[in-house]
């Protein structure tokens, strides 16, 4: 029973990883469909953890499940981007300000730990490290704002949009830059500067956004179905 569910956990991380991999490399476009029973059929399994893993990348802003016609890639244009956007600088720049006199200097040391890895991460090329170590790094400051309901919307928030926070920090050089930005971050929060923290967190969360508006969204591609390896 417990390897049954060993390998029932495998499968549905191995269909998340691949999927959201096609997504975001393009070999799935905005509009295509994901084909339920295709995915079921090669990989020997029942619908049910097909729909699990179709659940959680809804929630992550991948795809979109529509009644009667099944999950197709979620379409997203530069409205949306602003959109979410500006929503993360205001909720994460209020945080880093409420942070400023909370941090201690072992979450200091911790944040310089968390971002001197990025920075390895980031000459490795190591996207997909990258982005978890990356949420480490701002997670870390918005608990200490002290002000749960403050986080929930956070993580409420930035969970929806993963897709477009992985598509911005895979453009080229987009990694190195957000390790030089933390460091500026890092400074103001040891120099008790509240006000240039805000303001940096805010400018990092805008920044991400308009990388994404000058090359990173593109028009929706002809609507396929799975045409790829996943």
């Amino acid at each position: 029973m417990k390897r049954s569910m060993e390998k029932h956990l495998t499968l549905r991380e191995k269909i998340l990883e691949n999927i959201r991999d096609a997504i975001i490399s393009g070999a799935l476009k905005a509009g295509s469909r994901v084909s339920e029973p295709e995915l079921a059929e090669r990989y020997g399994i029942s619908r049910t953890p097909i729909r699990e893993a179709f659940r959680q990348l809804e929630s992550e802003g991948y795809l979109t499940v529509i009644p009667r016609r099944g999950a197709v890639v979620s379409e997203f244009n530069q409205k949306d981007v602003e959109d979410f956007y500006a929503i993360k600088s205001i909720l994460e720049g209020y945080a880093a300000r409420r942070a400023c006199e909370k941090l201690s200097p072992r979450d200091l040391d911790k944040l310089q730990v968390i971002n001197n890895r990025l920075a390895e991460l980031a000459d490795l090329n190591d996207i997909k490290t990258f982005f978890k170590v990356h949420n480490d790094f701002h997670d870390l400051f918005i608990k200490a704002s002290d002000n749960e309901k403050l986080r929930e919307l956070i993580i409420g928030v930035v969970n929806r949009f993963q897709r477009l926070r992985l598509m911005s920090l895979s453009l080229p050089g987009r990694m190195m830059t957000s390790v030089r930005e933390h460091e500026k971050i890092i400074e103001a929060f040891r120099n008790k500067d509240a006000d240039l923290a805000e303001a940096l967190v805010c400018k990092n969360a805008e920044y991400g956004g308009q990388v994404l508006m000058d090359g990173g969204i593109k028009p929706a591609g002809a609507t396929t179905s799975l045409p790829v390896d996943i």
